[in-house]
């Protein structure tokens, strides 16, 4: 065991750039197959809910992503777990700001108002918003396990500079990997139907099954190992002075494992479902539509993770807890004096 953790420790760096350069092509076909003319329309409930949904998920996610970006970015002590929280904080942000437009897509009755080029800078942000996301809490998880498996051997590694080296190289590959979204000129499929093609709507090649699996697999799998890693290691923690790092270690372990089985699990088995059903074509009309409803429910279940890393944020990050706590008794105290008086 010993011999592995050391191993995985001295190569951790030349997983990552490698698994970041593997998924580059992997992700560049999801973005660039061809995408199946089939169009789904959702009812009218169905519009309410799901407009609901992203209102809701809005509102929760704009002030605690907000508050995390500005605690971040005023944190003087920059460690690498910050520094992938700060950018996962961006990553969120990207993608929550365009959720008005999803809402007024479904209260339009699935009628997409904005454009060609709206429609184009929605699905980009969209799957540049879950990759980057996806990879950052396996670095995040990668972090956690050099600093409980291997704290003394690792100081050399976790480094601040390192963090932002890997994160940048992160940002570049899926930015080249998802510019062809931006240049499609299947998005829109005419103004008076107003279809934008990138907002539910999945490729179905056989490429696309393979980067589905093969994109959404490295960053599970590196969450995965960590973890048992970590979990290893914490099971021979009896001293009471190692209590408060076995308990981070945990909430961590819990938070990012909820993060992949609510927001992104459904979605990418949702996908791979709907590639492989569509590639044997003869689907009934039934078939198409539980499909159709199936994909936009999944879809919209990714913007969950904008509600959840806030959390993640307030149990892992001192300097943001310490603000939200900061805000709330300040909120409060106005309250009572309004009573008061």
């Amino acid at each position: 065991m010993l011999r592995l953790q050391a191993v995985i420790a001295v190569n951790h760096h030349n997983w990552f750039f490698v698994s970041i350069m593997c998924c580059t092509r992997l992700i560049h076909y999801t973005s660039t197959m061809n995408i199946s003319d089939e169009v789904f329309y959702s009812s009218d409930q169905e519009n309410i809910v799901f407009s609901i949904f992203y209102i809701l998920i809005f509102i929760v996610a704009v002030p605690g992503n907000t508050l995390a970006l500005w605690a971040f970015f005023h944190q003087d002590n920059t460690s690498p777990s910050t520094v992938f929280l700060r950018h996962l904080s961006v990553a969120d942000i990207s993608y929550i700001l365009i959720l008005p437009m999803r809402i007024v897509y479904h209260l339009s009755d699935s009628h997409w108002p904005f454009g060609h080029v709206l429609c184009e800078l929605s699905g980009f942000l969209f799957y540049l918003n879950m990759y980057c996301s996806l990879y950052l809490m396996s670095l995040i998880s990668l972090d956690r396990f050099l600093a409980v498996v291997l704290p003394i051997k690792s100081l050399s590694v976790r480094k601040a500079k390192y963090a932002k080296v890997a994160v940048g190289i992160l940002w570049v590959t899926v930015i080249v990997s998802m510019s062809p979204t931006l240049f499609s000129i299947v998005n829109v499929t005419s103004s008076s139907s107003g279809i934008c093609k990138k907002l539910y709507l999945e490729n179905t090649s056989p490429k696309a099954l393979v980067s589905t699996v093969v994109a959404f697999v490295i960053p599970l799998t590196t969450v995965v190992v960590s973890y048992i890693l970590i979990l290893l290691k914490l099971r021979t923690l009896k001293q009471q002075r190692e209590r408060p790092v076995k308990d981070k270690a945990m909430r961590m372990i819990i938070l990012v494992v909820m993060n992949f089985l609510f927001a992104f699990v459904p979605y990418h088995v949702s996908r791979v479902i709907y590639i492989e059903v569509h590639s044997h074509g003869s689907l009934t009309a039934a078939s198409r539509q539980s499909l159709g409803r199936a994909n936009q429910i999944t879809s919209a279940l990714t913007c969950v993770s904008g509600v959840l890393d806030p959390v993640m944020y307030f149990f892992l990050n001192q300097a943001y807890r310490k603000k939200l706590l900061q805000l709330f008794c300040k909120n409060k105290e106005m309250t009572n004096e309004q009573h008061s008086s």
